[in-house]
């Protein structure tokens, strides 16, 4: 049975390249490429909202130097004046106001914590955590997965992927991980200063567990360079770093990813066994 809306679409396509002189295969290029920048404007407008929830008055170009880290990990190329047009086409530039100064607002205060694992030398596995997220791209907008990680076997005991950026998803990565922690277990958790990580119920889970909370101080990248690394592993080896045509496509990929990791990649630092078979030996 013939769709007639495909078979117009169809149709009207052709017609406009007869029209301005452009091949189908020209044209269909140039639709991949919208759709790419409307995925990439998408990533832009929730990372700017999450921003904008910790520090609402926040300037345009201390906005903009925030989120260029990771607009950069999702590979995401954006210049300044592009940035102020998307932020002024969704209403989101911020207006001075007239009058005696802003302060900032207190309920917009998280707890952040020290560093408990600078020089520490882990021993066995459950005596560290590391936590981070990352970005999956689909043609359907980008998905996040967050990831916890034993620092000592570098199996990955927790995951979750999902459509937002909230704390949400790094819960449910908490959740797997604590349901195979053995009750006499209290790692540290070590994850950067992110809002999903420093948010109130995220920090009362860990409490609730007696488990001792670590966060990046001063260089960022480095202090929490392992839960990075897997990152990388899952994204340059197991190509989670390309373009998936749809969210449940990604999903599959990446859950495949991380059992591959888990239980089929020997890891140069655990005498080229598998992070799972360390695991559960010296656990």
């Amino acid at each position: 049975m013939v769709d007639h809306g495909e078979k117009e679409s169809a149709i009207s396509v052709s017609e406009l390249c007869i029209k301005v002189g452009m091949s189908r295969q020209n044209y269909y290029a140039a639709r991949r490429l919208r759709q790419r920048r409307e995925v990439d404007e998408s990533l832009i407008l929730n990372l700017a909202r999450r921003e904008r929830k910790l520090q609402p008055r926040l300037g345009g170009r201390k906005l903009l130097h925030l989120l260029d880290p990771e607009l950069k990990e999702a590979g995401v190329n954006l210049g300044r004046d592009r940035f102020f047009e998307l932020m002024a086409e969704n209403d989101m530039l911020v207006v001075p106001k007239p009058g005696r100064p802003h302060t900032t607002n207190s309920r917009h205060y998280l707890p952040v914590f020290s560093n408990l694992l600078t020089g520490r030398i882990l021993q066995a596995p459950n005596e560290a955590w590391v936590s981070d997220l990352t970005y999956i791209r689909t043609d359907g907008g980008f998905l996040y997965a967050s990831l916890i990680t034993d620092a000592f076997s570098r199996k990955i005991v927790g995951y979750y992927i999902g459509d937002t950026l909230e704390a949400e998803g790094c819960l449910k990565a908490l959740d797997l991980a604590l349901s195979e922690l053995p009750a006499d277990k209290h790692p540290i958790h070590h994850s950067d200063r992110g809002t999903q990580y420093c948010c109130h119920e995220y920090v009362g889970r860990l409490q609730a567990r007696g488990m001792p909370i670590s966060m990046t101080e001063v260089m960022h990248c480095y202090e929490n360079a392992l839960a990075e690394r897997v990152n990388g592993i899952l994204k340059q080896e197991y190509e989670m770093d390309r373009t998936f045509r749809t969210k449940e496509q990604a999903r599959m990929a990446f859950k495949q990813a991380v059992w591959l990791y888990n239980y089929r990649r020997p890891h140069l630092k655990l005498s080229m066994r598998f992070p799972a078979t360390v695991h559960a030996e010296a656990a």
